[in-house]
């Protein structure tokens, strides 16, 4: 049985530069690549893995939009607890607008992933007003795929490996709004052993109950213990109106002394708690 990588695809979105990134970082040559169309349906392949030494590569977190909300709502989703972040790495988002348009005024509707459309409305309004279509893609690769040249009323936005590799023009280059614009990148898979690096950081995901100050209570034990919180995001836990699932990520592994003790004084404020993963902290 083939090692298998599955990814948001397709080929040249941003989430394939992320895996390649991790097949260097990690010596991962010769497993199958395995693009899929959506985020929920690479979470459907990993509950279905047979082979523990597949992989899989999902979107978390973006420098301007925040939580990439389909990820963490699936990642407590996956049923077999073993199954772990073993990494996560960082892509520059660059966006472009890609169409057969031969100027803006001929561009009546534009496609993309929900988070490019929203990176570039300023850039979308000034071009167009209210004058113009947005209309979701699951990735941007796509979005730039499905352009045809007897179309030029649709125009994507994507990246320009994607144009280039689809041999699609671009009318315009460099078009985020926040020239500051990064993704982060998680590597799903069993790990092959507990180890811990001196430069790590721990992601889980818990939900308490729904009464006044029970989050406060999780942030008080953190900071009774030294624990430096990188990350925080709710979402609701689509079981009862106003109550949240909590995605949390702080420096430390959960091999080390501190991070264990802590981690058994949060079971005990919490409703359902999952370690999600001990991994290296990217670094620039």
């Amino acid at each position: 049985m083939k090692n298998q990588i599955y990814f948001l695809g397709p080929k040249t979105s941003y989430t394939d530069f992320a895996k390649e990134q991790f097949i260097k970082t990690f010596n991962l040559d010769g497993y199958v690549e395995k693009p899929m169309r959506t985020i929920t349906a690479v979470i459907s392949e990993i509950n279905n893995w047979e082979n523990k030494k597949n992989l899989a590569v999902l979107p978390i977190e973006n420098s301007i939009e925040g939580t990439v909300k389909e990820t963490i709502d699936n990642l407590s989703r996956i049923n077999d607890s073993n199954i772990k972040i073993l990494g996560e790495t960082v892509v520059s988002i660059e966006h472009c607008l890609v169409t057969y348009a031969k100027d803006f005024s001929q561009i009546k509707k534009i496609i993309s992933h929900p988070q490019a459309l929203s990176q570039c409305y300023d850039y979308i309004y000034s071009k167009f007003q209210d004058n113009i279509i947005l209309e979701p893609e699951t990735s941007t690769a796509n979005a730039v795929r499905s352009l045809t040249e007897n179309d030029p009323t649709i125009a994507a936005i994507g990246n320009k490996f994607s144009a280039n590799f689809y041999n699609k023009p671009m009318l315009d280059t460099d078009i985020n709004d926040e020239k500051f614009n990064k993704t982060r990148f998680i590597l799903i898979g069993y790990p092959e052993k507990n180890k811990t690096t001196n430069n790590d950081k721990t992601s889980i995901t818990f939900s308490t109950e729904n009464k006044s100050g029970t989050l406060c209570d999780i942030l008080t034990i953190l900071k009774e213990n030294d624990i430096n919180m990188t990350y925080i995001s709710s979402r609701p836990s689509r079981k009862s109106l106003g109550e949240y699932t909590f995605y949390i990520d702080f420096d430390g592994n959960v091999l080390d002394d501190k991070v264990s003790k802590t981690m058994f004084k949060l079971l005990q404020h919490v409703k359902t708690f999952k370690h999600l993963g001990s991994y290296p902290k990217f670094n620039d």
